[in-house]
């Protein structure tokens, strides 16, 4: 079944959603773009997904005609009540537990009563369910859990958190600190999502796709990006969940007015990358027959992931309707599904020079892992890498040879048409097996330097001196590794031409150590005039940070 007002049509065999009324009277119409039609199979973050693994089907379930019969064993659902959102971990037993929210489908409010959810610890022998409830954690919606620095697991919620030593609690309740560091938080702070780094750090992600860090995850969050790190396209997004894996940082945010999941990529969870074509959209739940768990809205998705960091199962808060039609004691309720995904390859490039357009060869081991032999499994003629703006689109290098490295396999690629520029930071393969499934997996470049300094300055402390004005600045660094020396540049705009205001070194930092620099400047400042400012950190050659902002510097 296809719903009312939306639209999925095939675009060189690929679907494709869009939408021309908005059933909430909040979507617009939102083009594909013309690019997108020349992916191949493996190029979008929506051809990981896997069919629902067989469990009980049941047709005496409530419902809409789509959802039944169903999977009532995948996830978790029962009568008593509505669950939403929530992510799952593996505790030291082997169990797995899902931290969910969820409120009495008999409640008056009907969907309306979610503001009012209670958070439930819930445990299944699998990733995939059945999970049952064993105890309430206390109120709170859309929660996700990570772990901090110090061990103590914490469950994010809208305006809160828990905290408890072991998975099992007790929790106990409170709320994060934040520090915007003078730029704009973008659309609230609400619905965030978190990655733990290398050391035990947490990035956090905002609805607005602000970039916050905390050195233990239960520190302040401080911000860093002063726009959005989503697409450049106008509309609201909601529902991101940022994640980190072996190679590269991931991020997939719902475009909520074009009905557009995107799917992005980063090096250091600072600066991110569009990858093209859609994350998700509606049928991604299909059972191995084919047949689609046809739910009205897919949100809230989570990641589970394996001891790589890869996203080897996908989780969505789903409902059978429109929210507003879901009432007290109907036949329309919402769950929890469980959709598995392609985890992709284990990869590694061999050579250690960088790649450059005179490279001739590029050598790549394709590790083998319980249930994939790469001797057998690799249709060695299918695979294409180089980089992602390239083998997405069917091109990239060609394969020239294969050999056997004990139980992996080496293939040497023919590098014409790679497509690696400097900046790119994890090239991509794509390729099949033999049966035609698909093959993909991104690999980290040997000679990049992956944890990295990040430096931030604050806006200047302006003081107003006789004969000149005094400029503070903080800098910090929120990189798990130390910086080199750097210079600061600040300069302004004044009638359409940039002017520099002074520069001055800033010293070499720790990891999380901070500085105040100083500047001064004459009668550059006219009195109670706005100048738009921007800030530039630089080291060596090259510009490592950058901060627009507006100030009045003298009043």
């Amino acid at each position: 079944m296809i719903h009312k007002f939306l639209r999925i049509t095939l675009v060189a065999g690929i679907a494709v959603l869009s939408c021309n009324v908005n059933l909430f009277s909040q979507a617009i119409e939102r083009p594909r773009p013309a690019e997108w039609n020349g992916l191949v199979y493996g190029a979008r973050f929506l051809d990981r997904f896997l069919p629902m693994p067989q469990g009980q089907l049941s047709g005496d379930v409530w419902g809409a005609k789509g959802v039944v019969p169903r999977y009532v064993d995948n996830g978790i659902e029962d009568s008593t009540f509505s669950y939403w959102g929530g992510n799952i971990v593996r505790g030291d037993d082997g169990k797995y537990n899902f931290f969910v929210c969820g409120w009495l489908e008999s409640s008056p409010k009907g969907h309306a009563e979610w503001p009012n959810s209670t958070v439930f610890h819930a445990v299944g022998d699998n990733s995939v369910g059945p999970f049952k409830v064993k105890k309430e954690v206390g109120k709170g919606h859309n929660p996700e859990i990570f772990r901090a620095k110090n061990g103590k697991y914490v469950i994010y919620v809208i305006d809160g958190r828990y905290v408890a030593d072991k998975i099992t609690g007790p929790w106990t309740y409170g709320k994060f600190d934040f520090n915007r560091r003078d730029r704009r938080i973008i659309e609230g702070l609400s619905n965030l999502t978190f990655a733990p780094r290398e050391d035990g750090s947490v990035l956090m992600v905002c609805r607005g796709g602000g970039v916050w860090i905390s050195e233990t995850g239960l520190s302040p969050y401080a911000q860093l990006s002063d726009k959005r790190v989503y697409p450049a396209v106008e509309g609201r997004f909601e529902d991101p969940v940022v994640w980190r894996d072996h190679v590269q940082y991931h991020l997939i945010v719902n475009d909520w007015l074009g009905r557009i999941a995107f799917y992005l990529r980063s090096k250091d969870g600072i600066k991110w990358v569009v990858d093209p074509g859609e994350a998700y959209i509606p049928g991604v739940s299909k059972h191995g027959d084919g047949r689609v768990e046809d739910w009205f809205k897919y949100e809230r998705m989570k990641v589970f992931q394996d001891g790589y960091g890869r996203a080897i199962q996908a989780n969505f808060a789903v409902i059978d309707t429109l929210k507003k039609e879901d009432k007290a004691n109907d036949n329309h309720s919402s769950k929890n599904i469980s959709i598995p995904l392609n985890p992709g390859l284990l990869l590694e490039i061999l050579d250690k020079q960088p790649i450059t357009s005179s490279t001739k060869t590029i050598r790549v081991r394709i590790f083998a892992e319980q249930g994939f032999n790469p001797h057998t499994d690799v249709d060695i003629q299918s695979l294409r890498f180089g980089a992602s703006t390239e083998v997405n689109f069917g091109r990239g290098c060609k394969a020239k040879s294969a050999e056997k490295t004990g139980d992996d396999l080496t293939v040497t690629f023919d590098a014409a048409g790679h497509g690696i520029t400097a900046d790119e930071f994890a090239p991509k393969l794509i390729g099949k097996t033999p049966a035609g499934a698909l093959l993909y997996g991104y690999a980290r470049l040997p000679y990049i330097d992956y944890i990295e300094p990040i430096l931030s300055a604050t806006a200047p402390k302006f003081t107003v001196r006789p004969k000149s004005v005094d400029m503070s600045v903080e800098v910090e660094n929120f990189g798990q590794v130390a910086s080199p020396e750097t210079v600061l540049k600040l300069t302004l705009d004044k009638d359409g031409q940039e002017i520099e205001a002074g520069s001055v070194r800033v010293p070499a930092l720790k990891a999380y150590e901070k500085t105040n620099v100083m500047l001064s400047n004459g009668a550059l400042f006219e009195k109670d005039r706005e100048y738009a400012f921007k800030i530039t950190i630089r080291s060596g050659n090259r510009d490592v940070s950058v901060f627009d902002f507006k100030a009045v510097p003298v009043k």
